[in-house]
């Protein structure tokens, strides 16, 4: 029989199950029980949270590699190559292996149905467990309680943040939303939040489960000074050790500072040149991404990120206000139908000049007409494109040297960009 190709497993995956999302962890444990892998490494980290989940794993993986560890990461969604999502010794999974992870998970499901992700998941973890890692880390796709990362036990569980998103799974409250994402936590092992404000649901599971916890703003934090910044964390046997003098990060230092706290409790050596370097050198593409593209001659200064809820947007627009640039901000925002408008475009109206809005390319886009009246009803200067493609292109066409083109909102409007830019032909 011929074998699948990646994207034929991809296509297939898509028509497997009855929903795109069916939260539960019974499917995906009975398949993993049948592949009988065992502990995927000898470190297990799982990170959830609303936002900043995915620096957080790249700024763990990034100082465990710094030590000379092998280390697995998986994290959802990808922006242009599925290969993105599982990378195991800081490369992506190549066609090859991801073919022969489905197909183990497809011998061994029988006529158990699982989604695309549950699917995906399950493949990334069998690939892991053949890799031999040193350490693994892995993003919860949605929530915590019921997503399928959640069938592993991990050594240390990591709540980045909590705020109100995807309602109809989490639920509308935030003390609602920690209760899910506190169903990572695991009796004995710690936990860890970043979240200044965790809800009472959240410190009750960890009691409950007398999962040593440590809180961002009393275990440990941050100090900005301006041009650096200090931290400060707790060992597992309440010592104090601090790390001073740090430099400016592109990515959210908040995440560095719960990566740092994750880092002192699984005893590995402690360098503090090395830790510095490991943060300084963590990107992650379409998060605070900054890009140039020559343009009709000229050179354009992009900044990319993915920040498609309230909470996001709000850190964008601290990030934007502490940046100031030269000239103009010249914003291409697209959103999808079921996030919230107002709360992503006003914390923002105020630092963006010019505003152009573009519907995705995905049945779940919010249509451009909407974002339009929204922001025009804020006062905002604002024009409507027929694509992302097209929104870019007249951002560039008026921007000068001094400007700064900014494309949010959503996985889908930078992934959009991603593949323009790579379209871009060099000039000389």
């Amino acid at each position: 029989m011929k074998q699948r190709s990646l994207g034929e497993w991809l296509a297939y995956l898509e028509q497997l199950h009855p929903s795109a999302i069916d939260m539960g962890l019974e499917r995906s444990q009975n398949v993993l029980a049948r592949l009988a892998l065992g502990k995927l490494a000898p470190r297990v980290v799982t990170v959830t949270g609303t936002n900043g989940k995915g620096s957080t794993c790249a700024f763990v993986a990034a100082m465990l590699r710094a030590q000379g560890l092998k280390v697995g990461v998986y994290s959802s969604p990808h922006l242009l190559r599925y290969n993105e999502r599982v990378l195991i010794d800081g490369q992506e999974a190549s066609d090859e292996r991801l073919c022969e992870a489905f197909a183990a998970v497809e011998a061994a499901r029988g006529d158990i149905s699982l989604t695309y992700f549950e699917m995906g998941t399950l493949a990334a973890f069998w690939l892991f467990y053949q890799s031999k890692l040193d350490a693994v880390v892995l993003e919860v796709g949605l929530g915590g309680r019921l997503d399928t990362v959640n069938v592993v036990d991990a050594d240390l569980a990591l709540v980045t943040s909590i705020g109100v998103d995807h309602v109809d799974y989490l639920g509308d409250t935030r003390e609602l939303v920690a209760f899910e994402k506190a169903g990572i936590f695991r009796a004995g092992k710690p936990a860890l939040c970043g979240d200044l404000d965790p809800p009472q649901p959240l410190l009750d599971k960890a009691h409950e489960l007398a999962a040593p916890l440590f809180l961002r703003g009393r275990d440990f934090d941050l100090e900005s000074t301006g041009d650096s910044w200090h931290w400060r964390g707790k060992t597992a046997e309440g010592g104090r050790v601090a790390l001073r003098d740090l430099p400016l990060l592109d990515l959210p230092m908040e995440n560095a500072t719960l990566a740092l706290q994750a880092y002192l409790l699984m005893g590995l050596p402690w360098d503090a040149g090395q830790l510095r370097q490991a943060l300084l050198d963590t990107r992650i593409t379409g998060r605070l991404d900054r890009r140039e593209v020559r343009w009709q001659g000229k050179r354009v200064e992009l900044l990319l990120d993915v920040g498609h809820n309230p909470h996001a947007a709000a850190y964008l627009a601290r990030r934007l206000a502490a940046r100031p640039v030269k000239g103009r901000r010249l914003a291409v925002f697209g959103l999808l139908a079921d996030k919230d408008l107002p709360g992503v475009v006003e914390p923002l109206q105020a630092l963006v000049d010019d505003w152009a809005v573009a519907p995705l390319d995905t049945p779940r886009s919010r249509p451009a007409a909407e974002l339009a009246d929204a922001l025009t009803n804020l006062g905002a200067a604002v024009k409507s494109y027929a694509s992302v493609d097209a929104a870019l292109e007249g951002q560039c066409a008026q921007a000068t040297a001094d400007d700064q083109v900014l494309l949010f909102g959503s996985f889908f409007c930078v992934a959009q960009a991603l593949e323009w830019l790579a379209r871009q032909a060099p000039e000389g």
